[in-house]
């Protein structure tokens, strides 16, 4: 698949920025990252409305531009973007301090560490069905951490007690193979 050249000038020309720090260029999910002793800093890379920086540990950059923004709240923890909306927008001295600031942050090994996941809470038509089926809550129990996980939040986030049965029952099999929620893509 062919990505549009949209943002293709402002891209290079925030390339050429990067390339004047001692960071190393990569090709990583196809797009421009730069690392530092094989660590990922920063990826460039445009969508349809902006085009930007990806910093990865940019939460504990200072931001005195105050230009960061998370990318997802609430599901993005440490990664934080830049994003701008035409060449004019790209302050290279600006944007030269905050690489530098996150290479020093890379020598220094600041690094986020995710939280803890708490208990897993089930949702009560899975908790009732794994009561009831031995097998079930044998071979759920089985599974990765994760994999539970995963089941959990897609059977509970339905609204609907019939739209939870409906998942639960998708799910079933999926589940008595021991297999994860979404290993048919992998």
């Amino acid at each position: 698949m062919n990505k549009p050249a949209i943002w293709q000038e402002e891209i290079n020309l925030l390339n050429e920025i990067i390339r004047k720090t001692p960071l190393e260029h990569r090709i990583k999910w196809g797009m421009d990252v730069y690392t530092f002793e094989g660590k990922n800093v920063v990826g460039v890379s445009g969508f349809k409305s902006y085009f930007g920086l990806w910093f990865y540990n940019g939460v504990f950059l200072s931001d005195p531009k105050g230009v960061l923004v998370s990318a997802q709240e609430g599901k993005t923890k440490a990664m934080r973007q830049w994003r701008f909306q035409s060449a004019t927008e790209i302050d290279e001295a600006a944007i030269l301090n905050y690489l530098q600031e996150a290479i020093q942050l890379e020598k220094e090994g600041k690094r986020w560490t995710p939280e803890k996941a708490g208990d897993l809470e089930l949702p009560q038509i899975l908790a009732f069905a794994l009561e009831e089926d031995a097998v079930l809550r044998d071979n759920f129990d089985g599974l990765s951490p994760y994999k539970r996980k995963e089941y959990c939040e897609f059977i509970g986030s339905a609204k609907q007690e019939k739209t939870q049965i409906a998942r639960l029952e998708k799910c079933r099999q999926l589940i008595l193979a021991g297999l994860g929620l979404n290993d048919k893509y992998k």
